[in-house]
């Protein structure tokens, strides 16, 4: 049987976060515009700096920041983030990212998957129309950006995702 569309580039997405460093969750992101791939991104130390595989520690897993915050204290770049650096912005307008997160330990997809609160800031300015996240081999969620912008969680301080 074939596969549909949207889990041909969820697998894409999912074959890029393997080259992920980081030692708690892995991600890939894929961009998609007319049904042709823009970019890819996953997560890892900016160029020239080592992985947190490399050095073996985890800033926020060693000061057990919770999930969805704090992120500013994080080595790495996010694969939304690596994946939007890599475009051209008139190329993203109206485009759809596609991302699937795992857990480096246990290989399980990330449950209720989300961007973080500085990578939806840039997938909005980035133009990104649309977001589909994988939540299992077989089930996603779609989201759509205006909803981001109509419904904005900082206003409210919160936390997490």
């Amino acid at each position: 049987m074939r596969t549909d569309k949207i889990n041909y580039y969820l697998d894409i997405a999912e074959t890029v976060l393997e080259r992920g460093t980081c030692i708690r969750r892995n991600f890939g992101a894929i961009i998609v515009k007319n049904d042709q791939i823009i970019s890819t991104g996953y997560v890892g130390a900016p160029r020239g700096r080592k992985n947190c595989i490399d050095i073996g520690v985890c800033v926020r897993e060693t000061l057990n920041i919770p999930r969805g915050e704090r992120y500013e204290l994080c080595r790495s770049v996010h694969a939304e983030q690596n994946a939007i650096i890599h475009a051209a912005r008139e190329d993203m307008i109206g485009s759809v990212l596609y991302l699937v997160g795992k857990d480096a330990k246990t290989g399980e997809y990330v449950e209720n998957a989300s961007a973080c609160s500085m990578c939806k800031r840039m997938i909005i300015n980035a133009g990104i129309r649309e977001v589909i996240i994988r939540n299992s081999k077989d089930r996603y969620t779609v989201v759509e950006v205006s909803d981001w912008v109509d419904n904005d969680e900082s206003i409210n301080g919160v936390m997490g995702y």
